[in-house]
């Protein structure tokens, strides 16, 4: 069976997402989003699943910072629910509860409750993780926040349900294959997305003029994020994605202008729009 890499320990929802959109690859884990490139760029896997934005907490910056760089292709979207369970060793003291221990994502997404609580929130590398920490050190006074399989996985209790500040917690995913390997999809009638990079040169107005030729052509841009580069606040990259096929002729207009005006231009993906943006008309 094919395999693909996402960033975590079993239990981790990007393994949950990998399970739900991706049932012919084997699931296998990595500490870091680099590693996870790295895995599929040597041929160790020959996908990855990487989560790129949460409703509630937004981007994921490391994926984007590291992936225009990676030779990876995105060639797929998916939207996975969200739901946060609070844990903790089985029968602890909820009086003594001191620290709650998760992904930077995961507490951000879930900060009335800890505020409510009262805890001290204290970041690890992923929820599932941090989950298996606690299990390992025993510790009475901290709790976790990871989806519901860690607890059973891990042998926690889940103290309070769906803890996440909002019902409407979705995270973004990304499946990516080797650049090389991908060919985009032709047109269908299915909504597409073009996802691409781009820095822009050092003259006046250059984004504006950039991005002119996508309201000039009619195409919709559903995304729009800079980056500051090489330890400075002059250089910026942008990454951004708007409906359309590259050779529509509208989006191919609205490209070709935008190289005009910018550098290191790179299309990082084409694919489908997910049946989920599609019902909830997202972007």
């Amino acid at each position: 069976m094919a395999k693909i890499a996402y960033q975590g320990e079993p239990g981790a929802f990007s393994e949950l997402c990998c399970a739900a959109f991706a049932a012919g690859y084997e699931p296998v884990p990595f500490p870091t989003f680099d590693t996870v490139f790295q895995a599929v760029n040597s041929g160790e896997v020959q996908a990855a699943m990487v989560p790129v934005e949460n409703s509630l907490a937004g981007r994921v910056d490391d994926v984007y910072r590291l992936l225009p760089d990676r030779d990876l292709a995105a060639v797929a979207e998916h939207f996975l629910p969200v739901h946060m369970q609070l844990m903790t060793l089985p029968g602890a003291d909820r009086s003594k509860l001191r620290i709650v221990r998760s992904h930077p994502m995961a507490l951000s997404q879930c900060r009335k409750t800890i505020r409510r609580l009262g805890l001290i929130p204290d970041a690890a590398r992923d929820t599932a993780g941090a989950a298996r920490e606690l299990r390992d050190s025993q510790d009475p006074e901290v709790a976790v926040i990871a989806p519901r399989g860690a607890a059973d996985r891990y042998g926690l209790e889940i103290i309070e349900s769906d803890c996440q500040d909002a019902d409407r917690n979705v995270t973004r995913f990304l499946r990516l294959l080797p650049e090389a390997e991908v060919s985009w999809p032709a047109p269908g009638a299915v909504p597409m997305l073009t996802s691409f990079v781009f820095r822009v040169r050092n003259i006046p107005a250059a984004l504006y003029k950039a991005l002119g030729g996508f309201a000039t052509n009619g195409v919709n841009m559903t995304k729009l994020e800079s980056y500051q580069e090489d330890h400075s606040f002059e250089a910026t990259r942008f990454q951004a994605e708007a409906q359309g096929h590259p050779d529509d002729p509208a989006m191919k207009r609205a490209l070709e202008e935008l190289e005009y005006f910018t550098s290191d231009r790179k299309i990082i993906g084409v694919f489908n729009a997910d049946p989920y943006r599609i019902s909830r008309q997202i972007g």
